[in-house]
């Protein structure tokens, strides 16, 4: 299936963005040890979340997680931890996306994992029972979801949890989500160090909780209004907070360089916190940063600053290549296709200095990628259509996202390529 995405002559809209993906599944485990019955209200509806939220209910002896990275790290964590055992895997992508330094990790306090296939990689299989905790020195410069899915399981560690993390700290800010949130939930866990989180073994408490939009999802509509050619342009997205601790809400600084103003709504009287976004001047011709702390965002910003004129140097980005994709691959192959020539450099950096090429505008490859279809689409304001391939990839974060799209006045026209 190829969508032939046109794009609208006005921008005007009210959109409420999903749920936060990456709060929702770490709300879905607290949930889960703190064998609570009150599940988190709003949860995203997206595949990761909805993959979590089936285990958690059934426990089956297989495990499926299918694409969903963070499941995979988080589930094997939490299954480390409850009496029973499990076998835990997904699709070939994932059978090849690494899980090694977790699972000595967990191995380290005491959990009973072994490899199903190749060593380092799912699936695997899960002998559940209690641990111990105590100290442990685990890489700073890994996903923080490793960091993160051993950080929750720290309250019901017989001794808690004291982690180290050696060298550069990585998404700092996804573990600060994750403390947050495990705080939240009546955790004691805290920064004791600039490198040591210490959490201390104190059970989860039940509570009324409910989860916020998600700035990950919001960062496509900022890309939206930084392309297109409506000056009088606005859109409004219900449910953002503007103290989030989601480390993508850094979206309203980046965009705020690039030509998109953000406003929060001071109305005591709304419901729900809303957030307008409109155009003004942009005078920045470059654009240099680096993404550690929200790796997520480079493929929106990277497309944007492409299509905009804006050359750019982004630093931080070694974690896309063990993504869902290699995203800085598909960027560059990708990108191609629009006449960008983008160049990569020590697998961690993409750069642009303006070279452009001749475009061949062939539909966009998704690569069973999300981010690659949400971060594409909006193109179309700029080039007027643009068409995306497999695009119910997006089912991955924003199952919603094309209705959205079509409540914005954009057209989709439907192929299929077997025709």
């Amino acid at each position: 299936m190829i969508y032939d995405i046109i794009a609208p002559q006005q921008l005007q809209a009210s959109i409420t963005p999903p749920a936060s993906k990456s709060i929702s599944n770490r709300a879905l485990i607290i949930h889960a040890l703190s064998e609570g019955n009150i599940l988190p209200d709003n949860l995203s509806d997206c595949d990761d979340t909805e993959v979590i939220l089936r285990v958690i209910d059934n426990l089956p002896e297989t495990v499926d997680i299918k694409a969903a990275g963070t499941a995979m790290r988080f589930m094997t964590a939490y299954l480390s931890t409850i009496e029973g055992e499990h076998s835990i895997t997904g699709t070939e992508r994932m059978k090849h996306r690494p899980i090694g330094v977790l699972v000595d990790a967990l191995r380290y306090l005491g959990a009973d994992i072994t490899y199903e296939g190749e060593e380092g990689f799912p699936p695997l299989r899960i002998k559940g029972h209690t641990l111990t905790g105590g100290h442990l020195e685990i890489p700073g410069d890994i996903s923080s979801q490793y960091i993160s899915a051993l950080l929750m399981i720290g309250p019901v560690l017989a001794q808690g949890l004291e982690l180290r993390m050696t060298g550069e700290i990585v998404s700092r800010p996804y573990i600060d989500l994750t403390l947050c949130t495990m705080r939240e939930f009546g955790a004691e866990a805290e920064w004791s160090d600039m490198d040591t989180v210490t959490v201390k073994p104190h059970p989860y408490i039940q509570k009324p909780y409910r989860i916020e939009s998600d700035w990950s999802a919001a960062s496509y509509w900022y890309e939206m209004m930084a392309l297109t050619k409506d000056a009088e342009a606005a859109v409004s997205l219900v449910g953002l907070l503007d103290a989030s601790k989601q480390g993508d809400s850094v979206v309203k600084y980046l965009f705020s360089l690039i030509g998109v103003k953000t406003t929060f709504e001071a109305s005591p009287s709304a419901s729900l916190p809303t957030v307008t976004l409109s155009r003004h001047r942009r005078m920045l011709p470059r654009l240099d940063y680096d993404f550690t702390g929200s790796p997520d965002l480079a493929q929106t910003v990277v497309v944007s600053c492409a299509l905009m004129g804006v050359h750019f140097h982004f630093t931080g980005l070694a974690s896309l290549k063990i993504k869902e994709t290699d995203r800085i691959e598909a960027l560059k192959r990708e990108l191609r296709k629009l006449g960008y020539v983008i160049q990569s450099q020590s697998d961690s950096e993409l750069l642009w200095n303006g070279e452009r090429c001749e475009p061949t505008f062939e539909p966009i490859d998704t690569y069973e990628d999300h981010r690659m279809a949400l971060a594409f689409a909006p193109a179309a304001l700029a080039l007027g259509h643009i068409e995306i391939r497999h695009p119910e990839v997006v089912t991955k974060s924003y199952p919603h996202y094309w209705d959205d799209l079509q409540t914005a006045g954009f057209r989709i026209i439907k192929q299929d390529e077997r025709l």
